[in-house]
């Protein structure tokens, strides 16, 4: 209930009397670090958006479900992460609908409630070449365009219509940051403070 509270008033800064071009981050920002920041930065300075949205997968496709913690925990971290940067949010909608998370049937439900807003749907560059495999990928490029995170080395070749952004490389993984949590390691520097603070204070991964 609390999420659902929260989500109503956060969608309605996106208008329709004010298009907006909005980059997508989707993920399972579990749990979410400065790479993902740094993605949402980048993408937000080098095409001149309006606005970035993190947007948490209820249960991803593609990921196993033991090894993703509960959607409010993630979706407190997400919170925790962007807070200070105004030209961050966080979408909810995936975490809402629950279930599996397809693309497609996302962003066909926010381009209908936002039909003047421009989405710019985020992936990272290694994950371009499977896009011929994504639910319905034909009807989703009609609804957005995709921006592929670019880091030096990575192919680029591609028959969909794809905008590269420069990264630079950081190295910093999700998987690393739980096993550095659970053998009781350092993960400063690699999440913001406040992220750091409320998985210590849940005691999140120390189990992984």
């Amino acid at each position: 209930m609390q999420i659902k509270t929260r989500i109503q008033v956060e969608t309605a800064t996106v208008t329709d009397d004010a298009p907006l071009k909005v980059g997508i981050l989707g993920g399972t920002f579990n749990p979410p670090h400065y790479g993902h920041l740094m993605i949402g930065e980048q993408v937000a300075d080098q095409l001149h958006l309006d606005q970035i949205r993190f947007m948490p997968n209820a249960l991803p496709p593609h990921v196993d479900e033991k090894k993703t913690i509960d959607a409010k925990d993630r979706v407190n971290m997400v919170r925790a992460a962007i807070m200070g940067n105004r030209q961050f949010d966080i979408e909810l909608s995936e975490v809402l609908r629950g279930g599996k998370s397809y693309t497609y049937d996302t962003m066909a439900a926010l381009k209908e409630a936002h039909p003047n807003v421009e989405y710019y749907f985020i992936i990272g560059g290694d994950e371009v070449a499977y896009l011929p495999t994504w639910h319905r990928i034909d009807d989703l490029l009609e609804l957005v365009h995709f921006v592929g995170v670019h880091r030096k080395g990575q192919p680029t070749e591609t028959d969909y219509p794809v905008e590269w952004v420069e990264m630079p490389q950081l190295e910093i993984s999700s998987t690393d940051i739980r096993q550095r949590i659970a053998e009781h390691r350092s993960v400063r520097y690699l999440v913001p403070d406040m992220v750091a603070a409320y998985i210590f204070k849940e005691g999140l991964y120390l189990n992984d």
